[in-house]
């Protein structure tokens, strides 16, 4: 992907401007000729073409048909690739019991149905699952610390829209190396991309998606595991924040064959960050640095369970610009205040977001990020315990929150979230969003 510096960028932008203006005086000097030579008395217009007068009213003339076809290869052509994504899928016991129907099945239906609309909106959708499918092998259906969920859990998000899941993050080996092989063989069983896991050492590192005609390489990556098995460490895509070196040799290898395979633009999804910190921490911003440095344009980031913010990073030499986000939070759990005693009692584990990139290509066939944008989530819990049920709300604004129906209490609960949601994100998605020329978010 030829990168755009923020120079060229705005070059651009006054080649537009400057094309604007000729369109404007063009129209200008139209409007003073037909005064100057009005129509003729019969109401028809004069005509002082004679080639013109003579051709057949159903043939046009050569000079016409070049003319048009002229004027249609000039039209300002873009195709666009928009990628959703959201932040860490979390079965906590409680989600699961309120999923459980009497006959044994579990119903998650409820989880993204108010989000559906959005994921399905996106050519293409991306969500971390942090859970594993272990199935019977791995004992019952589990949460923290744990997490062993129904297969089941997989034709929901399906059904919701997700294109992609990515399994490359600390709960990976919950249930063990079989249950994380297991993991993965169910997501493939359902027609579903995978990404930061392997089943076998054939499976793929990287994958580069063609959408809409626009390919982009993706990859993810892991700080670690909570536990570890003999035979992991070739299937789980790590990086380690003591060792950098390493990594930065393993992610130009990356980069370098994404790009033989085809790919016009790099993302990468980073599980890293301090849990519960609403800021990135210093090896966060070190590797993301040397990340943009390599020509990565997009770096999505999870883990912390709570947002951190939007940033436009430039790369030492000036030859590129990345957007980062450190951390989209908590997409589905049961991290509500009140269970997060002397952990995190602010409110932030129940905040996530709807994150979308968008990369274009224009008529000359250069690929470039057109645009980001995010929506700001919160999770609802609501009904008897023991059988909660948890619904995620997309707030475009605050008044949203009005819209769905919930009670004065749980209205406010929300407004309450998107204010703590744009308070972290505005002042960084507002400046990579003037950077690329695309609406504001908040304003």
């Amino acid at each position: 992907m030829k990168k755009i510096t923020k120079r060229q960028r705005a070059i651009r932008r006054r080649r537009i401007f400057v094309s604007l203006v000729a369109l404007l005086l063009a129209a200008i000097v139209a409007v003073v000729y037909f005064v100057i030579n009005p129509s003729s008395d019969n109401g028809e217009k004069e005509n002082t073409n004679t080639q013109s007068q003579n051709q057949s009213a159903n043939e046009p003339d050569d000079n016409s048909s070049q003319t048009n076809s002229e004027t249609q290869q000039t039209k300002p052509n873009k195709t666009t690739a928009t990628v959703l994504n959201t932040g860490d899928i979390l079965i906590h016991d409680n989600v699961l019991w309120g999923a459980k129907q009497n006959d044994g099945s579990y119903n998650f239906s409820k989880l993204f149905k108010e989000a559906k609309s959005y994921i399905k909106s996106a050519d293409y959708a991306v969500a971390n699952l942090e859970v594993t499918l272990g199935g019977e092998a791995a004992g019952s259906y589990r949460g923290y610390p744990g997490f062993n969920s129904p297969d089941s859990l997989l034709d929901y998000i399906k059904a919701d829209g997700f294109d992609m899941l990515l399994t490359a993050n600390n709960h990976c080996l919950d249930t063990g190396l079989a249950g994380m092989k297991r993991t993965v063989q169910q997501i493939k069983a359902k027609n579903l991309d995978f990404l930061g896991t392997k089943e076998t050492n054939s499976d793929p590192t990287y994958v580069v998606k063609n959408i809409n005609g626009i390919k982009i390489g993706m990859v993810a990556y892991t700080y670690g595991t909570n536990s570890s098995a003999a035979g992991a460490s070739s299937l789980i895509n790590y990086f380690s924040s003591s060792n950098t070196s390493a990594f930065y040799t393993e992610a130009r290898e990356v980069i370098k064959n994404m790009e033989k395979d085809g790919a016009e633009a790099i993302v990468f999804y980073m599980h890293w960050g301090s849990e519960y910190h609403t800021k990135p921490g210093t090896y966060q911003k070190v590797i993301a640095q040397e990340l943009c440095n390599m020509g990565v344009d997009v770096i999505v980031g999870g883990h912390p369970h709570v947002l951190q913010p939007v940033e436009l990073i430039h790369s030492e030499d000036s030859q590129n610009t990345t957007v980062c986000l450190y951390s989209m939070g908590n997409s589905i759990s049961n991290q509500r205040i009140s269970e997060m005693t002397g952990l995190c009692e602010t409110g932030h584990t129940e905040d996530g977001v709807l994150f979308s990139y968008t990369f274009a290509r224009d008529k000359d066939g250069e690929v470039y990020l057109d645009a980001v944008d995010l929506i700001p989530t919160w999770v609802d819990r609501y009904g008897a315990a023991g059988n909660y049920q948890y619904t995620m709300y997309p707030l475009e604004n605050a008044a949203m929150a009005e819209s769905y129906g919930l009670d004065a209490a749980t209205v406010q609960k929300a407004k309450a979230s998107y204010e703590r949601t744009k308070k972290i994100m505005s002042e960084g998605l507002g400046e990579v969003q003037e950077y690329l020329g695309c609406k504001l978010r908040f304003n």
